[in-house]
């Protein structure tokens, strides 16, 4: 069949492919059949066209091997077997070096201005879950504004997220970044790492910080009558509410803050202290949910009002739909089974660098139209990599 791949195509896939080349590769040269920018080149193209498992991918190299081979301008015209990717996948590729590449190309020395919300949050890969839930565990950094992961590291074991924390706080520029996380991020060693490292943190008071979370709550909560001839101690409580209507319900979200507790409270950095109320009602059953967290900040009230801290918290919900939805949903990541850790890291590293490619720097606003429309336009795929 008569490749329709105008000749103009024929050229490595510029500094996407080349820059691969940097990675280290173990395997002995002598009888090397396939190379590892070549492997995952075909991997980065097969995902940008729908495919998703080891075995996807194989198929779509096979079935397009003419055409690859010609584009790659590669010797041998066969396309690697499905084991082999998960062979590399298993045993080449360092970890660590593939997550600093995929963060180094995607934003590099990218200046994304002042104050910029850094979402932190953990996720078990399912696809590697033996008989035993043993598996992979990942957290990571993500930018919801932008739709970049900057940086994901393991979690070495039940129970050793805190740690896996800072250590992944420690391997980011954080200037200008407000880093935000979960009740389980909230501690001190954490809160320093960030505030010295010129960035700033919101955090949550719940169970894990139970005392703090108690002094806080008792601070919002109405005062009683006071004694006759004695006043109220005047408190600093500003307030901003937002309502928003939309998938059959009305949420109504309100936060009140407070500096006053800083000296008491004694905890790095502190400027201010939040109560945020969440108010949920079902439009159609006129069912009603509340909520009330507990929270605070480095973020002094000159620098973040109320209404914007309520923004920056919200926000941090966008690595829910931004990043966990898409690589569990549209990039079957929880369905792909890979049962070896390291291989469902790598997996894994390779689907933010497809985030990051076609949402981050291409702004696709869709990630299942831009994969329906490479799979459409084969050619497109080779030329979208070339010219980044």
């Amino acid at each position: 069949m008569k490749s329709n791949i105008r000749e103009e195509c024929l050229i490595d896939l510029g500094s996407l492919y080349k820059r691969l080349a940097s990675l280290s590769d173990s395997r002995n040269r002598q009888g090397l059949r396939y190379s590892l920018p070549m492997i995952l080149a075909l991997m980065i193209m097969a995902k940008l066209s729908g495919e998703d498992t080891p075995s996807g991918i194989a198929d779509w190299a096979s079935y397009r091997g003419k055409e690859l081979a010609k584009l790659l301008q590669l010797k041998r015209k066969t396309m690697p077997h499905h084991s082999t990717y998960r062979r590399i996948m298993a045993e080449v590729i360092d970890t660590d070096e593939l997550e600093f590449f995929v963060s180094d190309y995607l934003v590099g020395k990218q200046y994304f201005g002042k104050k910029v919300l850094l979402s932190i949050d953990g996720k078990t890969l399912r696809g590697t879950l033996n008989d035993k839930q043993e598996g992979t565990y990942l957290l990571a950094a993500y930018l919801p504004s932008e739709g970049l992961v900057l940086m994901e590291v393991e979690v070495e074991g039940k129970g050793k997220e805190i740690p896996a924390a800072l250590k992944l706080l420690k391997k980011l520029d954080l200037r200008e970044k407000i880093v935000i996380g979960d009740a389980l991020h909230t501690q001190r060693e954490a809160s320093k790492e960030i505030c010295v490292a010129g960035g700033d943190y919101i955090w949550y008071a719940k169970g894990n910080q139970s005392q703090m979370e108690e002094d806080i709550r008792l601070w919002f909560e109405p005062e009683p009558i006071p004694i006759p001839g004695q006043g109220r101690f005047p408190k600093d409580f500003e307030s901003a509410k937002t309502t928003n209507k939309g998938h059959g319900r009305i949420d109504e979200r309100k936060i009140t803050v407070s500096s006053q507790l800083n000296d008491f409270l004694d905890w790095p950095f502190l400027k201010q202290v939040f109560k945020l109320e969440r108010r949920v009602t079902n439009i159609k059953t006129g069912q009603v949910k509340e909520r009330v967290v507990y929270g605070f900040t480095s973020l002094a009230r000159d620098e973040v009002a109320p209404g914007e801290l309520l923004t920056l918290i919200r926000s941090y919900w966008g690595i829910e739909n931004g990043l966990h939805y898409r690589r569990d949903v549209t990039l079957l990541e929880d369905r792909t089974r890979i049962t070896n850790k390291k291989a469902g890291h790598v997996m894994a590293c390779i689907n933010n660098l497809v985030l990051g490619l076609v949402i981050g720097k291409k702004k696709f606003k869709y990630l299942p139209a831009a994969r329906r429309y490479f799979n459409a336009n084969f050619p497109k795929a080779f030329e979208f990599i070339e010219g980044l």
